[in-house]
């Protein structure tokens, strides 16, 4: 079995740093093939995933992918960017022949067809390896949860010390692609699902604009806030698979109507930009504000991370006024889970509803209502580790988003967040707003939940701007990620600045699989 730091056969592609560059340059030449590639990594998971629980299922058809992969290149007609290369997908996400769980034993006999972002992983050449495990319902069930666990998926440990937690709820995606159990994954965010775990497995996610990638076949959180984005060990890997799945969709309004707006404003939403956006110079002459408050709650160890990182950007040319202000940020949650608990029960209804007609077998939950019930009659399983406060919040509301009460909060919420990020950008002129992402990986603890110091994703999140974070630091061997916020619209710039920071700094230090920190 291979150990953690090999290099994949038949490539120069050291596995614990991929490079889906020098992948499909192996393929190219024909030193590997797709079948080789994807048996090499379902071997890490075999090797690697029980102690890990970043898979929660294993894709029984990925070889037959890998094969029909090595056939399209044998005939001289590859279909896209990811011929051949595995990818992770997050198991809130549709994709055909395999269940869709969120984690919970309620959808375990499901199976619906692919979301519209897998046809897009198809057509582009994508290999599905596997489910990635995450907090079950996205960590939308309780209060104090605990990031990673799912009834179906276990407890997903960090790569870089297997008692700590990998954030959520895109735990496995991040932990799978960390400890290189594949090397792209797709996660999915409402506020920090990305942002966070990727931060603390230390390596790159892009929260997108919101209605940039569909959200067709992913169980629902928010109309509002839900999208999907890439996970990888690079900005440059983070880029390609986000031009893969970013794409207007005409069955998702929100979708199709802020591509539509989007290109109105001459932003070309396509994904053609985002590999062309790499450049190792853009912080030079690059205008950056950096937000101090969202991480006042740092210890003096995780601080020092920041400070480090303000003092390269300077160095690498960046123009950089510290600190900023995000005005009222801290009134942005109150309403924000108002809001949200009213979209849950509106979003998993109709859900529900459209999934029965995929059950291969049993009755299926129908209704939040029945969902409850479920969880209550299954308890010893389903609740063992925390109970389903939000689910009950939810439940007591009208789930009507034309209810007053609704439409007050996410006003509420939206006009807070969107000046948050606005005002800062306008008074000093700024390309992104720059701040630590979230704080190093606490204790998986199911007494207390998770131990959240700080998190700085909610600006974005609620007003629907893209954000990137990158690996920028350790505290103990943990990895710290920097956050860069933009307007609407902006992921080249931002995936642009990540990237020269990546390059110059070369932060990012494989994890070691530890049991504890020492």
């Amino acid at each position: 079995m291979p150990e953690f730091r090999d290099v994949i056969p038949g490539t120069q592609v050291s596995v614990s740093q991929p490079s889906l560059a020098g992948l499909q340059a192996a393929l190219a030449a024909g030193t590997l093939s797709s079948a080789a590639l994807t048996g090499f990594y379902r071997q890490r998971i075999d090797r690697l995933n029980p102690a890990l629980h970043a898979v929660i299922t294993v894709n029984p058809d990925a070889s037959a992918e890998a094969a029909a992969s090595d056939a399209a290149r044998a005939e001289g007609r590859p279909r896209g960017p990811l011929e051949g290369i595995p990818v992770l997908v997050k198991d809130n996400i549709q994709v055909s022949g395999m269940p869709t769980t969120a984690g919970s034993p309620a959808l375990l006999n499901a199976e619906p067809a692919d979301a519209f972002l897998v046809t897009r992983l198809r057509e582009a050449g994508a290999v599905i390896i596997g489910k990635a495990n995450l907090s079950e319902w996205a960590n939308f069930r309780a209060t104090h949860s605990t990031s990673g666990w799912s009834t179906l998926g276990g407890q997903t440990a960090n790569p870089y010390a297997l008692d700590r937690n990998p954030s959520g709820s895109s735990s496995g995606s991040a932990a799978g692609v960390a400890a290189g159990l594949a090397p792209l994954a797709v996660g999915t965010e409402t506020d920090g699902s990305i942002m966070a775990p990727a931060s603390a497995c230390g390596i790159v996610g892009i929260k997108p604009t919101n209605g940039l990638v569909s959200r067709r076949g992913i169980v629902p959180i928010s109309p509002v806030q839900d999208t999907a984005g890439p996970m990888a060990a690079s900005v440059s890997d983070a880029a390609a698979l986000l031009g893969v799945l970013a794409a207007a969709d005409p069955e998702d309004p929100v979708s199709a109507a802020e591509n539509e707006l989007a290109e109105r404003a001459g932003v070309d939403p396509s994904g053609a930009s985002y590999t062309h956006a790499l450049d190792g110079a853009a912080l030079e002459g690059a205008r950056l504000g950096i937000w101090r408050d969202g991480s006042a709650g740092a210890g003096p160890a995780t601080a020092a991370v920041l400070d480090q990182a303000v003092a390269r950007l300077r160095a690498l040319g960046a123009s950089v006024t510290d600190p900023v202000t995000l005005p009222d940020a801290g009134k942005i949650g109150e309403p924000e889970f108002t809001a949200l608990h009213y979209e849950f029960k509106y979003g998993i209804n109709a859900y529900l509803s459209y999934v029965a007609g995929f059950s291969t077998g049993g009755v299926l939950p129908g209704s939040l209502a029945e969902l409850i019930d479920f969880n209550k009659r299954n308890a010893g399983l389903v609740l063992s580790r925390f109970g389903q406060e939000i689910f009950e919040l939810a439940e007591a509301t009208s789930g009507d988003l034309a209810d007053p009460g609704y439409l007050a909060a996410r006003r509420d919420a939206t006009r807070f967040a969107r000046a948050a990020i606005s005002t800062p950008l306008a008074d000093h002129d700024l390309d992104a707003i720059v701040s630590l992402t979230a704080n190093p990986a606490c204790l998986t603890d199911y007494v207390l939940g998770d131990h959240d110091v700080f998190h700085t994703s909610g600006p974005a999140a609620v007003a629907g701007c893209p954000a990137v974070t990158v690996p920028c630091g350790y505290v103990s061997g943990l990895p710290v990620g920097l956050s860069f916020v933009g307007p609407r619209w902006t992921e080249p710039r931002l995936i642009a600045l990540a990237y020269a920071f990546e390059q110059a700094t070369r932060a990012r230090q494989p994890p070691g699989l530890a049991p504890s920190i020492r």
